[in-house]
């Protein structure tokens, strides 16, 4: 079967669901193999151009994030990638090209995807590529967990800038899209009712989503990051915060899975764990208090059930942010694949169901509240290959039988369709901007 039919077939699959737009990421490797160092593959350029129409042609909004993690290996050969400024350069010289090809239909644009999160693994753990850093924080031939993430960081933020301002100031007023940013937010729950836990609180979303969301938005990092980090935290030269107020995302999108209960390192007595560290805001993350766990725990290890954290979480948010509107880029429910999983098991996916209910119900009693969400995706339409857990751990609506690849409908699948029938009415999930 071709790959052309394969993709129709699973836009088939989006219009069974009743959804108007679909989120996919540009493989930054598919259009630039080497960077700037090499050609650039128009075999890639015709792949993602046939994706787009496809959609289009379906009714079908592209919504389309430049990077999700991967990078030509060329740039980390040559000089070490995101620890170098000249990674904004390329990362300029890509968003162009996406633009330029892609920006006549495309109306959605996100820059890079989690960047917090592909920091903390691939410079403070170094459980991920390019698996850089120093102890406590992980076990890696090389690194320096308490400097490089921030580096990397400043890095990111800048090109974030820099592809704002090439589509703002040379594509938008013709294309009419708009763009923005995707970070990974966690809820985190103070353990406590004291001061120096809710302080932790507030450090560890600092650590974490205001890490880059504060520099996009306001042009500074936040507070509590420089009275802990001080001279390891990289500053905004003027010119670089005159940059960054002048090329302020249109939006930001949310990725929102789980909530920690959070216990202060800083002042207070505290084992070693995720989060106790300097560089991660002396704030412990914990998925109990006692026997009290912080909602229902499930076999994927760092997901939790808390959908009023979500609700808590997207009120953080907003008041932080106010008027700024938002999308939930991600927003799903793991199964683990055990050896004695099956099939049936995995179809028959209640707790999915169960996930997603309480976690659209959050949602829409924070926009009661007043935030300014205007689109919601699920992650994710098929079960996909998820990173170090492989094919182990399954978002799908989609079941994917990896021999075969026949994509089955989960009972998750009806209930999303009926949802989206019932409550949406067929109305734009995304809005018109």
């Amino acid at each position: 079967m071709s790959l052309r039919i394969k993709i129709l077939e699973d836009i088939q699959l989006m219009t069974f669901l009743g959804v108007n737009s679909y989120r996919f990421s540009i493989s930054w490797c598919r259009i630039l193999p080497r960077g700037r160092f090499g050609e650039i593959n128009y075999l890639g350029i015709k792949y993602y151009s046939k994706l787009i129409d496809a959609l289009i042609s379906r009714g079908i909004k592209p919504f389309v994030t430049l990077n999700h993690m991967d990078y030509p290996q060329e740039l980390e050969n040559r000089f070490q990638s995101w620890l170098n400024p000249e990674m904004q350069n390329e990362f300029g010289y890509l968003a162009n090209i996406c633009f330029k090809h892609f920006g006549n239909r495309v109306k959605y644009w996100t820059t890079l995807n989690e960047p917090n999160q592909q920091l903390i693994i691939g410079y403070l753990t170094g459980k991920f590529p390019p698996s850089r850093c120093s102890s406590p924080y992980g076990n890696c031939s090389q690194g320096n967990s308490e400097t490089e993430p921030f580096i990397a960081a400043h890095n990111m933020i800048l090109a974030h800038a820099k592809a704002v301002n090439i589509y703002q100031t040379k594509y938008q007023k013709e294309q009419k899209g708009s763009i923005g940013i995707v970070v990974q937010t966690s809820w985190f729950e103070p353990i406590s009712d004291s001061n120096a836990d809710k302080e932790a609180a507030e450090s560890a979303q600092s650590f974490y989503s205001n890490w880059i969301l504060d520099p996009v938005i306001y042009g500074k990092y936040p507070k509590e990051m420089v009275n802990i980090l001080g001279p390891a935290l990289p500053q905004f030269s003027s010119n670089e915060v005159k940059n960054l107020e002048n090329s302020r995302a249109d939006f930001i999108g949310i990725n929102h899975y789980t909530s920690y209960f959070i216990q202060d390192c800083l002042t207070s007595a505290c084992n070693t764990g995720h989060g106790a560290f300097k560089a991660e805001g002396f704030a412990l993350k914990l998925d109990r208090k006692g026997n009290v766990s912080i909602g229902e725990l499930t076999d994927v290890d760092w997901q939790h059930i808390d959908p009023e954290g979500f609700h808590k979480m997207l009120n953080y948010l907003k008041d932080r942010y106010p008027n700024i509107p938002m999308f939930i880029t991600e927003n799903g429910f793991g199964d683990l694949q055990k050896p004695e999983t099956t099939d049936k098991e995995l179809l028959h996916d209640t707790k999915r169901i169960q996930y997603m209910s309480g976690y659209l119900e959050a949602l829409q009693a924070a926009m009661r509240d007043g935030a300014n969400v205007k689109g919601y995706f699920v992650w994710s339409l098929l079960d996909n290959f998820e990173w170090l857990f492989g094919y182990k751990v399954r978002f799908g609506l989609f079941h994917v039988d990896l021999t075969t690849l026949k994509r089955t409908p989960k009972q998750s699948a009806s209930w999303y369709k009926n949802f989206i029938e019932e409550h949406v009415n067929r109305r734009d999930l995304v809005d018109n901007q």
